[in-house]
């Protein structure tokens, strides 16, 4: 069994820097939505879109990996620890809900717009990540579900409510509405998987390297499927900005395996629903989609979200 660190094994960035972080991972996140939901819309296939997406992000890091010490230090110790069983395999596996997240945006976001897909990605987040603290599944190991990461989550997912109550959802699919949330809470999970992964080989490089290697193989399975059946699409779309969905999730996906001990799983994903809310209210103002929420409602969402974020982390919250 992979040992968990203590809180004098290893040091710990300050809480404030490390929720920058996450909501720096949130920021990116809407913005990657954006990137492959427009890059899904112009080729008219999600799972094209997604594997161009997943597919760059992972030669990116391979690159990275070969090409720096510690990507090279850090994937012998990965190989040594899978050939001794001391990575177990489901480590390995944290790629899959990345890929699924990142069909789903491929499908999606062009459609029902990024507020929409935020609103279902932020509930799953909150909703599992309080699941996965309390359990213990993260690699700060078990979370006391104090009353302030109750009410702080509870505040994120009204926020969620907020949103949603300006959406025009009435012309919306509901599987529309359910797969974000399968998304949010596949991020969660996601998110502790490649935190322990990162501390068993102790690089957030090659934790990521990792979870693209397997998004990648997931989607190149199904976009195969999907070609044969439908046909490849007719053109690549010009706009250059369309291809670099791989590489924000690069980043954020490093972000999330290096934060996530500093934060725990709810902690992290607060943050992120701050820069999420955000960054999704910025993107729709810019390009409006049809059911996107009235500013004044995004913005009212953003500060029951950075109040939630706030009461989750307060000293007096937390159990002594």
């Amino acid at each position: 069994m992979t040992s968990r660190p203590t809180p004098s094994s290893s040091r710990r960035l300050p809480l404030g820097v490390a929720l920058a972080g996450s909501v720096l991972v949130g920021a990116l996140t809407s913005v990657q939505a954006q990137m492959n939901g427009a890059l899904g819309a112009a080729l008219d296939d999600g799972f094209v879109a997604a594997l161009i997406s997943f597919g760059s992000g992972f030669a990116i890091l391979i690159v990275l990996s070969a090409a720096t010490p510690a990507g090279r230090a850090g994937a012998a110790r990965l190989f040594r620890g899978v050939r001794g069983g001391h990575v177990p395999l489901w480590m390995l596996i944290g790629g899959f809900a990345g890929a699924f997240t990142v069909v789903a945006q491929g499908l999606m976001v062009a459609v029902i717009g990024v507020a929409t897909f935020t609103v279902g990605v932020v509930a799953g987040q909150t909703v599992n990540g309080v699941l996965l603290d309390r359990f213990g599944y993260g690699p700060s190991g078990v979370v006391s579900v104090t009353v302030g990461r109750l009410v702080g989550g509870a505040l994120a997912v009204a926020a969620v409510v907020v949103t949603l109550l300006g959406e025009d959802s009435s012309r919306i699919p509901p599987w529309m509405l359910v797969l974000p949330f399968l998304a949010g809470a596949g991020i969660a999970w996601q998110q502790a998987t490649n935190g322990r992964l990162r501390h068993a080989v102790e690089s957030p490089l090659t934790a990521t390297l990792v979870n693209f290697a397997g998004g990648t193989l997931a989607l190149a399975v199904a976009a195969g499927i999907r070609v044969a059946v439908a046909g490849a699409p007719q053109s690549l779309p010009a706009e250059p900005w369309l291809y670099l969905g791989g590489a924000t999730g690069v980043v954020y996906i490093f972000l999330s395996a290096a934060l996530v001990r500093h934060t725990g799983v709810l902690q992290l994903g607060l943050g992120s629903v701050v820069g999420l809310l955000l960054t999704s209210v910025a993107i729709d103002a810019l390009w409006p989609a049809h059911a996107a929420p009235p500013l004044a409602v995004a913005l009212i969402a953003v500060g029951v979200a950075l109040v939630g974020v706030i009461i989750a982390v307060l000293p007096r919250w937390r159990r002594r």
